[in-house]
């Protein structure tokens, strides 16, 4: 059996976005012999927008320049027919390439010939579909395209995405003039943009993409809504590769890019810190379909991007979804974990280099991360080259809250802990091949007790959580009780990811699955 559990919870009263984070005192309010609160004014985002991670689809990965107003409506009418909406991917994001230059006022002109009726009404058109709609510039004189860039424009260009009614921008970092090198000379390239968007008074989304250049997780957070924080990712689980020279987010000097999902997530352990509500570290959109990893491979690719609280964005095509990709893509009880209030990311407890085969050693891991109800989410990630049996121990579950030199033990080790697999209820093949053939809109007949789809526009993740809606929490595989150790074998690159739910104080004996 297994046994999980929780550390004690501080509440967190989170005013309005009116000054950055760095600038606020912690105040502290004594209401009678009661707990005090702790009130952390403007805390919560410089914007008040993205409290949890943005969910959507961008085109660049499995189209690149390759784009038209078609594509983007066909695309956004295939995920309401396929759920996807509903499950919370609401963005459709237009990436680079869409621009022929800028006009005698300065302004940007569209292609005419990919967009004939104009961007304003490809906007309004994926809003009458119930989508939020995403476009692309980079902070440079040039895109990363060679289309026209928006450094020295931002304002005008500001001006014009907010009146065509544009949701998101992602903002890469191309031709930038060497305006970087040190984090003060990207920080203040990147704040133009930011107080353009907000002096047009519409709210977007501002998706900075600088790949990690000087060390963004570390001052993004005061002018933006997400920041890349690493190189660009291609789609290979673990193949190393000199043009993503970096291992490490500290101290990288050049970030790169044909970055393996295992190479951004290694990176991710020593900022864990920097993500919070209304920032989040990008750690590139999901290649889940495009045929470059294995199923289980894409199984860890989504795992490990949701509980670490990236961005979800898709990056394929998903008009030639098979029904295997669409199951992963649609796991409402993996969603949850990264549409999470607590807006944190997952810490890596312990990692050890096991078997190795021609693409380099293996690893396996184990991570964990508290939601905002107190569960705790525990991740056992083989990327070794044969399956295994893994394990952690309720100590190294609650590793942190053990080691904070608390005078007495947290009371989370004396609790015994449901545990729920998260994968457990993955939707079959047959069943994403059903929803695959129907083209009359899905989402709306989700049943309310379905163990495998989920409908977030009908029903909030955290109400559904509250109702133990059985989409959201697999299948109950054992407890984790004191002293308790979880056992589970995991397939060759792959990972187990589990929901602990607390039963309260207990006093059983050790136990295991």
């Amino acid at each position: 059996m297994a046994t999980f559990m929780l550390a004690s919870t501080v509440a967190l009263l989170f005013g309005q976005a009116t000054a950055s984070p760095q600038a606020q005192m912690f105040e502290r309010r004594q209401v009678g012999g009661e707990e005090p609160d702790v009130v952390i004014p403007g805390a919560s985002s410089y914007n008040g927008l993205n409290l949890v991670p943005q969910m959507g689809w961008d085109n660049w990965n499995a189209f690149g320049c390759d784009v038209n107003e078609s594509l983007l409506l066909t695309t956004a009418q295939d995920m309401i027919n396929y759920g996807l909406r509903d499950l919370g991917y609401n963005y459709i994001v237009l990436d680079d390439c869409w621009s022929v230059g800028r006009n005698e006022s300065g302004y940007l002109v569209e292609d005419k010939y990919k967009f004939p009726n104009g961007m304003q009404d490809v906007a309004n058109r994926i809003h009458d579909l119930g989508f939020k709609f995403g476009m692309y510039s980079s902070a440079g004189t040039y895109t990363c395209g060679r289309y026209p860039g928006s450094l020295g424009y931002e304002q005008k260009d500001a001006d014009l995405w907010a009146s065509w009614g544009v949701d998101y921008l992602k903002y890469d970092n191309c031709f930038n003039q060497g305006q970087s090198g040190t984090p003060k000379l990207s920080f203040d390239r990147y704040n133009v943009m930011s107080q353009a968007l907000n002096a047009t008074g519409r709210e977007i989304i501002y998706a900075m993409c600088n790949w990690g250049n000087d060390d963004p997780f570390d001052w993004a957070y005061r002018i933006a809504n997400s920041g890349r924080m690493s190189g660009d990712i291609y789609d290979s689980f673990n193949r190393p590769d000199d043009r993503c020279p970096c291992t490490e987010a500290i101290g990288c000097p050049w970030p790169g890019f044909h970055c393996s999902v295992m190479n951004i997530l290694n990176k991710m352990p020593a900022i864990t810190s920097r993500t919070m509500s209304g920032y989040f570290n990008d750690m590139d959109m999901l290649e889940i379909g495009n045929g470059g990893q294995s199923d289980s491979e894409y199984v860890v690719h989504f795992s490990m991007w949701a509980i670490n609280s990236s961005p979800m964005l898709i990056g394929t095509n998903i008009g030639t979804l098979s029904p295997a990709n669409l199951a992963i893509y649609s796991n409402p009880a993996i969603i949850a974990i990264n549409q999470d209030t607590s807006a944190s990311a997952a810490k890596r407890v312990w990692r050890y280099l096991v078997d190795a085969d021609a693409t380099g050693e293996g690893e396996i891991s184990l991570w964990t991360r508290t939601m905002a109800n107190g569960d705790r989410i525990v991740a056992l990630l083989n990327a070794g080259n044969t399956t295994r049996t893994m394990n952690a121990t309720i100590d190294e579950v609650f590793f942190d809250e053990r080691t904070a030199g608390a005078y007495r033990a947290p009371p989370e080790l004396s609790q015994t802990w449901d545990v729920y697999d998260l994968w457990a209820n993955r939707m079959s093949e047959a069943e994403a091949g059903a929803v695959l053939a129907s083209m009359n809109g899905t989402t709306v007949q989700v049943s309310s007790n379905s163990t495998t789809r989920f409908n977030a526009t009908a029903m909030s993740y955290a109400d559904g959580i509250k109702a133990m809606h059985p989409a959201l929490w697999g299948q109950k595989v054992g407890t984790l009780v004191p002293g308790g150790r979880f056992e589970a074998e995991i397939d060759r690159h792959s990972v187990g990811v589990y929901r602990l739910k607390s039963q309260g104080a207990s006093k059983a004996k050790r136990d295991e699955l």
